[in-house]
């Protein structure tokens, strides 16, 4: 797998400064809650971002993606405070990063993509998820090679004459090329497999996770399914699926934990990662998990949304999950900022406590035909989750199996359990 960036390995962090820009098509808001993403992308990816530059301009620049004044402002801050990268939230073209690497001479400089595409590399564990990210990683590099020969001379002779350089680079684009191609081949072949292990499950109903990175999916199916399942504060800490097979009642359901979405999320990761999507794109039922505790979520809801739309999955049976509900702290026009009798103020605590009433009266009720509110962390509102999803799943159940006994599995209920089997779990 290429090399990207150096992992952290508990050494000495690397450093790094953050840059993006305010445009007509992105707020001055916007841009810091952006730059307070990347800055998470930065730190799960083991860099300490050092500080953050802004410039409003109306688009960016093609040379050097920041205008000239700004350049200088970054380079005088790295003379006086040594960074060891340079992350743009943006897409570089081939030719800014070969006149940005000119300028900044030893210090690496990345784009939000190509640093997302690091921690799908770190994170990756299964053949077909390593297979996908490798994909993606030479499908990036590839129109950025022209950058990566710079060091050779690029002799000039003869008609139909070609200087070292330009033979050296030629070979390259073969060598990645066939790369590309064996890598599609193979993961073809990985496709074929799981389309064959997805048919086998057909005669089950199929509940997809999907959502926001870092929205608490793991977390959740960890709760529904009682099983370990890695969950983790980071952006991305789920990259390969993970299915597991769960009772609600007296029917059984597999539910999947699949890969987070993330504005601006790389195209090439997209396409590598079409047979992982497969999942969402099949699946019967989707629960959509919302953290309804960042103060983004609703663009959160809108990038998911978009995502499921590309890949043709946004038609299907969706219940909208707000979370975190725990950590939700209403706003005056959430909640109370005062008691009933209006003099004295409401204590954080307090008006977190009423958090999930209020929200459950607010506009967000309204945003999808199922919607609910838990905490997957504390469990909170855990059971109105299950009799809502019970409801989904045993219609599409009944679909597929029209003669099923609608017995309850009592016997094998726990105390307090009115779903018997909710619990139990298989590895799929």
């Amino acid at each position: 797998m290429i090399e990207t960036q150096k992992q952290f390995t508990g050494g000495p962090a690397e450093t790094a400064v953050l840059v993006a820009l305010v445009t007509q098509k992105q707020t001055t808001e916007q841009t810091k809650e952006y730059l307070d993403e990347l800055a998470f992308l930065a730190e799960t990816s083991g860099i300490v971002t050092k500080k953050t530059f802004t410039q409003k301009l109306e688009r960016a620049d093609t040379r050097t993606f920041v205008g000239k004044g700004k350049l200088e402002e970054i380079q005088t801050y790295i003379i006086d405070n040594p960074v060891d990268t340079i992350i743009f939230d943006d897409d570089l073209t081939p030719a800014q990063v070969r006149n940005l690497e000119a300028t900044f001479k030893d210090i690496k400089v990345l784009d939000r993509s190509l640093l997302i595409l690091n921690i799908f590399s770190m994170r990756a564990q299964t053949a077909q998820a390593r297979v996908q990210v490798e994909l993606a990683q030479y499908q990036y590099m590839y129109p950025r090679l022209t950058r990566m020969w710079t060091h050779l001379s690029r002799q000039k002779g003869g008609v139909g004459m070609r200087g070292p350089g330009e033979k050296e680079l030629e070979t390259d684009r073969r060598i990645v090329q066939d790369r590309i191609a064996f890598l599609k081949e193979k993961l073809e072949k990985i496709d074929r497999q799981s389309q064959t292990r997805r048919k086998e499950r057909d005669r089950l109903v199929r509940v997809s996770l999907v959502g926001y990175t870092n929205v608490g999916k793991s977390t959740l199916m960890r709760t529904m399914a009682k099983t370990d399942v890695f969950a983790e504060n980071k952006l991305f800490a789920t990259v390969d699926s993970t299915v597991r097979k769960v009772v609600l009642g007296n029917i059984p359901f597999l539910l999947t934990d699949t890969v987070g979405f993330i504005r601006k999320l790389p195209t090439t990761l997209i396409e590598s990662f079409k047979s992982t999507l497969d999942e969402v794109r099949e699946a019967d039922i989707l629960l959509h998990v919302v953290d309804v505790s960042h103060p983004s979520f609703e663009e959160h809801i809108e990038v998911v949304n978009a995502t499921l739309a590309d890949i043709k999955a946004a038609e299907k049976p969706t219940i909208l999950v707000f979370n975190k509900v725990d950590q939700f702290v209403p706003k005056e026009e959430w909640a109370p900022e005062y008691d009933e009798e209006g003099d004295e103020p409401l204590a954080v605590a307090t008006r977190r406590k009423t958090a999930l009433e209020y929200l459950k009266k607010t506009y967000l009720t309204k945003k999808a035909d199922n919607v609910v509110f838990i905490s997957a962390q504390t469990r909170e509102n855990i059971e109105e989750l299950r009799d809502l999803l019970y409801k989904l799943v045993r219609e599409r159940h009944f679909q597929i199996y029209p003669n099923w006994l609608d017995i309850p599995l009592t016997d094998f209920a726990e105390e307090g359990d009115g779903y018997g089997l909710e619990g139990a779990t298989t590895e799929a």
